[in-house]
Order: C-alpha cells, then structure tokens, then sequence
C-alpha cells in the first residue's frame, strides 16, 4: 500500500495554521484527483483544499474546528502501487502538497473530460468533479449550475452548496421560506439557562467576522497604540481632481479618487522613513525591501478586507489608481487571491468614506503603523498674503496615524505624518 500524506498547505505569506471547516470525505471514501477534501479556513481567505491524487482515504487525523500548523499531514491517502518509481512520485507530490503556491484550483481540474468540465459564465466559473457529478445526478443544468450562490473559496460551489440546494429544490422549490429559528440564531429566553432577558437576539459571528475580531484583540495586545492627528488642507488636490477627473476616466476607463494621491504621499513617507516599514518580532526590527500599501475595502456584507498594492513607489499616479480600483473590485465580487491580501508593510483605512471626520485605527499586525483618513469639507481658514491674512474657504480633512510605541516613537510619528500633510498641501495642480 502506498499511502500519500495531505497536508495542511500555506494559503499564503505569514500564514501559519489554518482551521478546518468541514470535511468532503470520510474514511473508506474513493476520491479523484482534484475532489475537495476539506474547507480551511485562515487570518486571510477561506478555500476548498482538493486532492493532489486518487485513491481511498485511510486516515482523517483532524476534526472539523481543529486548527492546525501549516504543513501538518491532516489525512492519508492510499493510492495503490508499491513500485520505487510509485514512492518517487508520491514523495514529490508530498512535496509540493505543502509548497506556498499550491493552487486551489488545479491545472488538472481544468483538463478534465467534457463530463466534468467547468461550465462557463461571465467568467469561466470552476466546479469540483464532486459538485459535477452531483449536479448531473440531480437532473441539474450548467445555466442552472452557474445561478447557485457559493460559499466556498472566491464564492465557488461547494459539496455543501449543491446538496442544500438539490435538498432544497426536491422539497418544493428553492423559494423556500427559511425557518423560524437557525443554528446561528438562537432567541434568549429564561429557559435556555443564559439570560432572563426578552427581546434580544443572540446571532453568532460569521467566520470573517472571527477572524477579524481576534486580529483586532490580537493587534491591541501586542502593540501600544499611539495615534497622532494633523489637519491637512487639500484644496489644491481637490481642484485638480476636479480638473482632471473626465479626462482621466476616458483615458483610463477608471475613476479618479484621492485614494491614489494618498497612496503616493505614503509611499514617498516610507521610503523617506523607512523605520516606519518594518514589523517586529520579539526585540529584532524587521526592515522591508518593499513598500507593499494595502486599502482597506468594506465589503457588501459589511465586513472588512484589506487587499494590498505592491510596490506603491514604484507606480506613477495612473498605476496606482487602476490597481486600487482592480483590488477594491475583487474584493466586492469576492475574487481576490491570497497574493492579492498578503505581504503588506503598511495600512490605509478610509474614514471619509462614511463621512467621519477621523478615527484611531488599529494597527494591521505585524505591521507598526497605519493611516486614517478623514472626510473633506469645506471650513472657513485663515490664509496669509502678501496684504495681510484674510480668511477664505478652504477644503480641509483631518489625517490619523495609529503606530507601535515600541519601535516608532512620537519625533518619528509626528515627522512622519507630517511628510504626508505637506505633499498633499502641495499637491502641483
């Protein structure tokens, strides 16, 4: 018997364990090559793992809820076969199971009998041979396949998905009303033994919403928090937004917002203070090549992403504001890759957008600083001329920087924060 470890691959940079959702298969199953074998979920995405073979799983080692190292074997495998060039083979296939570029969506699935080929939308969307076969079983068509809504990784179709919706569907309908009360919802009454409290409605957090709660409670342990806060007078940005805005969207096909003229003025700041691009790892100060900006972007259900623009110094204005765009796009259509959130050296969240004059954010670890950005309004301002001051309108917005006191103290954060205040004051129109 030659048997194949599945380990617990690294779905991305600075990933080190993941938390297993639900398992596809059970002992004594068949699987193939490229059927999901169980649903991880990490600090950053959430995937359907398949199988990098074929052959009957012997082994399931975790549990559902357990949360387990990166590279830890997490099930065997037996694929039959007990030649040296079988061992070989399976000694390279365990390799590369574990590599940093494992892909969630193999080369292999996509090469697949017209049988258990992904059916194609908008863009071409990939099923697993399990969702197929699934599918066809239950009389289900590919343009009827391609409306079901996935749970799975970049919102593919999981086991799960396309079970509840055959269960569904052969009871009448998919329009179905859901019921009075679900697992994730539970009403508060003296008998449930919690409160003796009517009128309230416990609803569990969703699992990004997990994720972001203990990176929050995480970050605020680990780092002390300092925030700084400077008044920053944009008018000449925004007039030459306004200037510039039609002819820059013909042009690019994209909207222009202050979002990449801060983006530069942080990208600058860092390579002007690069004590600022580091992180931390116990009393040793980790200096970073690049100068990685990620956004934060809120997402339709009212959680939170950050995907991260690489190299930000190395773009002009007009890369800068297509791959802001591009990434605040993935995120809302739920496509981004675990390349497109890992590997950032500084934050930049965006108060303004919900009108917010200015916030103390915290801090993205293992990063020591991130910039808030405010709402910019009009307020009356006094200019100095060559007459004499006099007061006049001026477009103004507050900009906050939370930092780690342990490595950025206040001359740092101050000069800092001061570098982005005055490139955008002196924004050339």
């Amino acid at each position: 018997m030659s048997r194949f470890e599945i380990k617990m691959p690294k779905l991305g940079e600075s990933i080190t364990e993941g938390t297993i959702i639900s398992w596809s298969v059970q002992v004594g199953d068949i699987i193939k090559e490229d059927d999901v074998l169980f649903e991880v979920n990490t600090a950053k995405v959430s995937a359907e793992i398949p199988s990098p073979v074929e052959g009957k799983v012997v082994e399931i080692l975790f549990k559902e809820g357990d949360t387990v190292a990166v590279g830890t074997v997490v099930a065997i495998v037996d694929i039959g076969g007990e030649n040296s060039e079988d061992e070989d083979s399976v000694e390279a296939l365990q390799s590369s199971a574990t590599d940093e570029s494992v892909t969630v969506v193999s080369k292999a699935a996509s090469e697949e009998t017209p049988q258990v080929k992904a059916v194609k939308s908008e863009e071409e969307r990939w099923y697993s041979p399990v969702v197929l076969q699934l599918a066809r079983e239950a009389g289900i068509q590919p343009k009827e396949l391609d409306t079901i809504p996935g749970t799975g990784y970049q919102g593919r179709v999981s086991k799960k998905d396309i079970k509840s919706y055959i269960v569904r569907k052969q009871s009448g309908g998919i329009m179905i009303a859901k019921p009075a009360a679900t697992p994730e919802v539970q009403r508060i009454t003296p008998a449930s033994g919690t409160f003796s409290a009517e009128g309230v409605e416990v609803k569990e957090m969703d699992r990004v919403r997990k994720v972001i709660a203990d990176h929050m409670v995480m970050s605020k342990h680990t780092s002390p928090h300092v925030t700084n806060v400077v008044e920053v007078d944009v008018t000449k940005l925004v007039k030459w937004r306004d200037k510039n805005k039609d002819a820059f969207f013909r042009r690019e096909g994209v909207k222009l917002t202050y979002m990449p003229a801060i983006t530069e003025a942080v990208a600058k700041a860092l390579a002007a203070y690069p004590q600022v691009n580091v992180s931390v790892e116990g009393y040793n100060i980790l200096f970073k090549k690049h100068i990685n900006v990620g956004i934060a972007v809120s997402l339709n259900d009212g959680n939170l992403i950050v995907p991260v623009v690489r190299d930000a110094d190395r773009l002009n204005l007009n890369g800068l504001a297509v791959a802001i765009d591009s990434l605040a796009l993935k995120a809302r259509d739920n496509k981004l890759m675990p390349d497109d959130i890992s590997g950032g050296t500084f934050t930049i969240t965006n108060f303004g957008t919900f009108k917010s004059l200015f916030g103390t954010p915290i801090i993205n670890q293992p990063q020591v600083a991130i910039l808030g950005v405010g709402y910019i309004e009009k307020k009356p301002a006094v200019i100095e001329t060559p007459e004499g001051d006099v007061i006049a309108i001026r477009h103004k917005m507050y900009l906050s920087l939370s930092y780690d006191h342990r490595v950025v103290d206040g001359s740092l954060g101050g000069n800092f924060l001061y570098f982005i205040k005055d490139y955008l004051e002196n924004w050339k129109e």
